[in-house]
């Protein structure tokens, strides 16, 4: 073997072969008869927002059988049959959408990738555009035309597999497809005790009637496209369309249980919060101050907050529409980055408290309320979207030959995700894709705390571990 040949073979694999499909995707349909009906989409379901699919990746070091993952999945879509219909307009306002179930059915691709599950270990801190093939494309004109559900299993060669699904994010969020995904795990391991019954209508957030339709709450998460009302945008730069004309790079930071405790002791004055609270605030700090952002523009951090007990009543268990709502925190960049960290990290941690103490029964209902207009959008002008996957037990699954090795998202994007790590439930990993002449210096201001001296004494009054607190969609 020669020198280049040695120096190959040391260097990790950074892009993924091809996959081989040994057969044609199919459309696996529920195993039973479900019914046969429209299912309108709820306010919250049907934003521009969230016509996208939520893609998960799963490694696992020994793989199950396809059969039984098909048998399985067929029989769990008989509890979730909207997942089995497609996506229409509703007939009488092709602006919004509904579910046509009618057990079309979910795709399923069987395919082989000739690696190991070590060998995609190696390069799993970073997702790159090769990941892509670990998930089937479909062929469609639009959105719409996507089947709901789209799932690929990928053997390796080391008898291990990959899982990788697609969820449409108008039907589920983060609880939702998590609780659909384990009752699939449940139905493969043949364990169907204690399962959660599904619960299927989004009546419980239909609109007020039209003599009380009126907004009774501020919402900054929101702009118009057209002039009026008083949740317009009002940044003169749009940095989210300067990112996505860059080619973007992901930047990549685990933060373990101790960190985030350091993080926090780092709050001056010193300041009670959750660890969601301090990462989040820290990003947000971090991801402003590497863009190098003009010092009065003021820019928001979007987070989405999970509304299942904040409503009244109490959202039925077993929801697994969006059961959520955008926290807004804002800030002129001047303020959020400049000056000492610890104070800084105080107020950006005080903004996020007081969003999340907003969001009431009557926001929820007020924003339901004015998302009937269909020329509101989610304000992404100038702000950064943080979604915690941590906490919702993905990492858990199990389709009978245990745990996973690596769970994440197939993709990286201007989007920030707080990234469970398998085996570490206090853990966290902070992705998010950025120009790659920024990842450099906003890796270097995620970290830069680690080299300070730790306040002395105990953290908000105590010394007790806190866990990561699950108030992610």
């Amino acid at each position: 073997m020669n020198m280049m040949e040695q120096q190959q073979q040391q260097q990790p694999l950074q892009i993924l072969p091809d996959c081989f499909y040994p057969t044609t995707p199919t459309l696996i349909p529920p195993t039973s008869k479900t019914p046969s009906h429209s299912l309108p989409l709820s306010n919250l379901d049907d934003q521009n927002f969230l016509r996208f699919s939520i893609k998960y990746l799963y490694l696992f070091r020994t793989s199950v059988a396809v059969d039984r993952l098909k048998c399985s999945l067929a029989r769990a879509l008989v509890d979730y049959y909207p997942l089995a219909g497609r996506l229409t307009p509703c007939p009488d306002d092709h602006r919004k959408l509904q579910v046509d179930c009618n057990a079309a059915g979910a795709v399923f691709a069987e395919a082989f990738m000739d690696l190991t599950a070590d060998e995609f270990i190696q390069l799993s801190g970073k997702p790159n555009r090769s990941w892509r093939k670990l998930l089937y494309k479909v062929e469609a004109p639009t959105f719409l035309h996507i089947p709901p559900l789209v799932v690929q299993v990928t053997k390796l060669r080391c008898g291990g597999m990959i899982v990788c699904t697609g969820v449409n994010h108008c039907l589920c969020d983060g609880i939702g497809t998590a609780q659909f995904l384990h009752v699939w795990a449940h139905f493969a391991r043949d364990d169907v005790d204690s399962l959660i019954t599904p619960f299927h209508s989004r009546h419980v957030f239909n609109p007020r009637e039209r003599e009380s339709h009126k907004l009774t709450s501020f919402h900054p998460a929101f702009s118009r496209s057209a002039p009026g009302g008083y949740c317009n945008s009002h940044s003169a730069l749009d940095v989210t369309r300067y990112l996505q004309s860059q080619p973007l790079t992901p930047a990549s930071l685990t933060f373990s249980q101790s960190q985030i405790l350091r993080l926090k002791s780092q709050c001056a004055p010193p300041l009670k919060c959750t660890s969601f609270e301090a990462l989040a605030a820290h990003t947000w700090r971090c991801w402003a101050k590497s863009l190098d952002l003009p010092p009065s523009l003021a820019v928001k951090l979007l987070f989405s907050v999970n509304i299942r007990k904040r409503v009244e009543p109490e959202l039925p268990a077993g929801y697994y529409g969006n059961g959520f709502v955008l926290g807004c925190a804002e800030a002129p960049v001047k303020d959020l980055a400049g000056g000492g960290s610890g104070a800084n990290l105080h107020d950006a941690v005080r903004l996020i408290q007081r969003a999340k103490l907003a969001l009431t029964d009557d926001y929820v209902r007020s924003a339901v309320d004015l998302l009937e207009d269909k020329s509101v959008t989610t304000d992404l002008s100038s702000s950064l979207v943080i979604s915690q996957w941590s906490k919702l037990g993905l990492e858990d699954l199990d389709f009978g030959e245990g745990k996973p090795l690596f769970m994440g998202p197939l993709t990286s994007d201007i989007y920030c995700l707080f990234v469970p790590l398998v085996g570490d439930p206090n853990a966290a990993r902070v992705l998010v894709s950025l120009p790659q002449q920024i990842v450099g210096k906003f890796e270097y201001y995620m970290t830069e705390f680690l080299d300070s001296k730790p306040n002395e004494g105990t953290i908000n009054g105590h010394l007790e571990v806190e866990n990561l607190e699950m108030v992610l969609a």
